[in-house]
């Protein structure tokens, strides 16, 4: 029996040794750590929520690696060894760093941004304030607040469950941003990562994967 426990909690763990920590220091001098896994060309940035950190992606970004998809999974400012800069609250220069660090990369070509709920807010800020075609893909998994959706730039991806509290606010959101845009609705009332924990984990997964790959959508509306 101690064995078998070992044996799966290898598994369970090996997402996280595999990965290289990094660190990168954001324009307002906060240092940021990341788990960086690097593949093909497309590179992916993975943005936690509020009680979730760079190790909580668990098989989402073992499937994203699968797939050939650069992994790049941050701790925001304040979290685990990340450091706060002199931008009070400045999440959105965390994401920032991180799409300027994955730019900087040998054999990246393409960023893409997925921001869950406190993580989305930072991700959507970011495309706000990034440069032309800094991020080339944004995802903003239950978004709970918008700022400035009609200013967000490149190819868009709402994404909430149907019944969580925040569907009105991702819903008013897409409706403001400009195009390319998406919008996917799942069933049920789980909110942003914790998703991941339902039934519709693979659903969303896929949802996911299909936008990173300019598929079409899996899900109706």
């Amino acid at each position: 029996m101690i064995r078998v426990f070992l044996v799966l909690l290898f598994i369970v763990n090996t997402h996280v040794s595999l990965a290289e920590e990094v660190s990168f220091t954001t324009v307002d001098n906060a240092t940021i750590y990341a788990n960086f896994q690097q593949r093909g060309p497309h590179a992916v940035l993975l943005a936690h929520g509020a009680i979730f950190n760079k190790d909580s992606w668990g098989e989402f970004e073992q499937q994203l690696l699968a797939e050939n998809l650069t992994v790049l999974a941050i701790d925001f400012r304040g979290y685990s060894k990340s450091t706060q800069g002199s931008k009070a609250q400045a999440l959105y220069e965390d994401v920032l760093a991180g799409v300027r660090f994955l730019r900087k990369q040998s054999g990246v070509s393409k960023v893409s941004v997925l921001g869950a709920s406190m993580g989305a807010v930072a991700a959507e800020k970011a495309s706000v304030y990034s440069k032309d075609k800094e991020i080339d893909q944004l995802i903003l998994l239950s978004l709970p607040r918008a700022y400035k959706p009609e200013e967000l730039k490149g190819q868009l991806l709402f994404i909430a469950s149907k019944d969580e509290y925040l569907a009105k606010i991702v819903k008013s959101a897409f409706i403001k941003a400009p195009e390319p845009k998406t919008l996917e609705l799942i069933d049920g009332k789980a909110h942003a990562q914790h998703i991941f924990k339902t039934s519709q984990a693979k659903l969303l997964t896929s949802i996911i994967i299909n936008f990173l790959k300019n598929s079409s959508p899996v899900n109706s509306k």
